[in-house]
């Protein structure tokens, strides 16, 4: 059975090979050539970081060309990583990244660290809390409602058991707000975007959806739909953007509510954030590209292909 990850990703190569190839391959080539001599990836400023080098695997591997010598930097870049310590975001960058050139290189980052599965499923254990979810660090006190979802899908990913299941679908259910979405944090009132997108992606693969918390979150993400197509990231925010746009529509196309958007507004909105030289925009008041917003920008396409 796939992960939930490798299953978005068997699902966004489809949807980029419904595209023009002229769209493939002006996006693979930006993301090929943001590649520093380390083999990492960079933001738009400062030196590789796992964060940036995982959205550029994860878009490379989207477009079909993580292989050849590009991979094999990335591969020494991954490893140059193993022995550091990184917050739960970058450390998912890592694993996934070292599986994407498993699966699209053969080479295999782990090799010298045989027991490695079962060694970051114990790191992860020391980000859990009382209330069933887990903090985004070791020493944070609050759950995260998107870096339980990290852990989850993380541990999924590596194939070790979730720990406790039933305990981290309370907690995602304690998120859940009156106006249908989710929360980051206890405190917040108002629901966003992505965390309820990573909300529901949890409940998804814990089994905790009834029919009343997936209509509420639909009507929540629909009226997050602004009048360019877009989807902003919470109803108080006027502008759409990018990042929004993809997990609003990945999350309702696994909900099978994609006819209760506007699929065309959604595609032109994303195209709008294209750039001819590659790479997408995160939105009107962006002025720059880079391989987070790139990869959103891709994926969102091929999403509504």
């Amino acid at each position: 059975m796939l992960s939930y990850l490798e299953d978005i990703t068997l699902r966004l190569a489809a949807g980029v090979d419904r595209l023009p190839e002229t769209v493939r391959l002006r996006h693979a080539n930006f993301l090929l050539a943001q590649q520093r001599p380390d083999g990492g990836f960079a933001g738009r400023e400062g030196a590789s970081d796992l964060y940036y080098t995982g959205f550029a695997l994860r878009g490379l591997g989207m477009t079909g060309v993580l292989q050849g010598p590009v991979a094999e930097r990335a591969a020494a870049f991954l490893t140059s990583k193993l022995s550091s310590q990184a917050p739960i975001v970058d450390f998912l960058s890592l694993v996934y990244g070292a599986m994407l050139l498993e699966a699209s290189a053969a080479i295999d980052v782990f090799a010298a660290h045989p027991r490695w599965r079962e060694q970051v499923s114990e790191a992860l254990e020391r980000f859990r809390r009382p209330d069933g979810g887990y903090a985004k660090t070791d020493e944070g006190q609050s759950s995260s409602t998107y870096h339980t979802f990290l852990v989850v899908i993380c541990n999924q990913l590596i194939g070790r058991p979730i720990r406790e299941p039933r305990r981290i679908v309370d907690f995602v259910r304690s998120r859940r707000r009156d106006d249908g979405g989710f929360v980051e944090i206890g405190p917040m009132t108002r629901s966003g975007t992505n965390p309820s997108a990573a909300a529901a992606a949890l409940l998804k693969l814990l089994d905790g959806y009834d029919d009343a918390v997936r209509a509420s979150l639909v009507d929540y993400l629909v009226d997050n739909q602004t009048d360019d197509g877009g989807f902003r990231a919470n109803t108080r925010i006027p502008a759409a953007d990018v990042l929004s746009t993809f997990t609003a529509v990945l999350t309702l196309s696994d909900l099978g509510a994609m006819d209760e958007i506007d699929v065309a507004a959604a595609r032109r909105f994303v195209r709008s954030m294209e750039l001819e030289s590659g790479g997408f925009l995160g939105g009107e008041w962006d002025a720059a590209t880079d391989c987070e917003y790139t990869f959103y920008g891709l994926g969102a396409l091929a999403l509504l292909a």
